[in-house]
């Protein structure tokens, strides 16, 4: 190799070889993993698998069939872990839902089944025309699936910016990495670009340590937690009862908790008391923020119409009890009920 190509090979393998042992590291570590961080090391090590074949097959096309059929096996889980991952963030789920358990459990055993019954050394043929072309199939699917968990925040980045947080920046970096890592992949496989191939390997290198970045910045991929606001002192007794009798009748009666654009003084108006008292009440005598209070009431309001409403779909429930996404329903669903919509819909059914 001359010095280009070693600088080359010393970059696309740098950033295989950390990915690997960054998703051990996280593996085998002794702190408790969230959800999310479970399909991000999934991710991370399906990733680097795929990258370091195509490094190392670059640049040793006589590479034994064995590691092609792994960085190929690895590539199968690439979109899912994906996926799963951003849905994970995005819904704030903390256990794995059993259905989610039941796809991986597929995944895998298509890997073992296909890999057991048509190993690479012996069909090649099969493999180059039929099955990584199923691969790329469904990594392309498990992108566009992706793409519309990360609607509202992909809307939000292309209306304003400015209204996007250094967390959701992480998100759409990642997402977007992982889209120009696919495509480079796919021109490859498609002859389009010679020598493109090898590109694959250095974005991914890239993304790596660009994520790495915004996680010492300390921008990372999962909701930050409110901080814990100093005690102060509770309204008297027999007036906060007064004021939480008519709170109560005012968000009933009127339906208040529906309005999504709902704000702390619109509350205050039709409560007839200042913004400082309402807020004080909720936070010192109820200890709950204002978008706890209205959640609560939106919440038990959709798991009433997940009972009594067939014809509506959970996205359709959650627009009717004052949510604009699917996401931010999700997401208080979850925090009020630790569990999600669907995954309650089945246990009452």
């Amino acid at each position: 190799m001359n010095i280009g190509q070693q600088i080359l090979f010393f970059i696309s393998a740098l950033g295989a070889f950390n990915g690997i042992i960054l998703s051990i590291y996280l593996l085998t570590g002794k702190k408790k993993r969230s959800v999310p961080t479970i399909f991000l090391i999934t991710l991370l090590l399906a990733l680097s698998i795929r990258v370091a074949k195509s490094v190392f097959l670059y640049f040793n096309p006589a590479l034994p069939k064995i590691y092609l059929q792994i960085g190929l096996s690895a590539c199968f889980l690439i979109g899912p872990a994906l996926y799963f991952f951003f849905r994970s963030v995005q819904e704030n789920v903390t256990r794995i839902p059993a259905s989610w358990k039941w796809t991986w459990g597929i995944l895998s055993g298509i890997i073992i089944v296909t890999g057991s019954l048509l190993p690479y050394a012996v069909y090649p043929v099969i493999w180059n025309k039929i099955i990584v072309y199923i691969i790329y199939l469904e990594w392309f699917s498990c992108l566009i699936a992706t793409g519309f968990v990360l609607k509202p925040v992909l809307k939000a980045f292309l209306v304003n910016r400015a209204a996007v947080n250094s967390t959701e920046r992480f998100r759409l970096v990642l997402y977007a990495g992982n889209c120009l890592v696919f495509l480079a992949y796919l021109l490859s496989l498609a002859n389009v670009i010679y020598g493109i191939y090898i590109i694959g390997p250095v974005l991914f290198s890239c993304l790596l340590y660009l994520c790495l970045f915004y996680n010492l910045q300390g921008s990372g991929y999962e909701n930050a937690a409110q901080p814990v606001k100093a005690e102060r002192k509770k309204i008297a007794a027999p007036d906060a009862l007064i004021w939480m009798e008519k709170l109560e009748k005012a968000i009933v009666e009127k339906e208040l908790y529906k309005d999504p654009n709902l704000k702390l003084n619109d509350l205050a108006k039709a409560v007839n008391i200042s913004v400082h008292q309402l807020s004080q009440l909720l936070n010192d005598n109820l200890g709950k923020g204002f978008s706890t209070y209205i959640n609560e009431y939106r919440i038990n309001e959709a798991c009433r119409l997940i009972s009594s409403n067939d014809h509506l779909t959970l996205e359709a429930i959650g627009y009717e009890v004052g949510y604009n996404s699917k996401s931010t329903f999700y997401a208080a669903f979850r925090k009020i009920k630790d569990t999600t919509p669907a995954l309650y819909k089945e246990k009452i059914s």
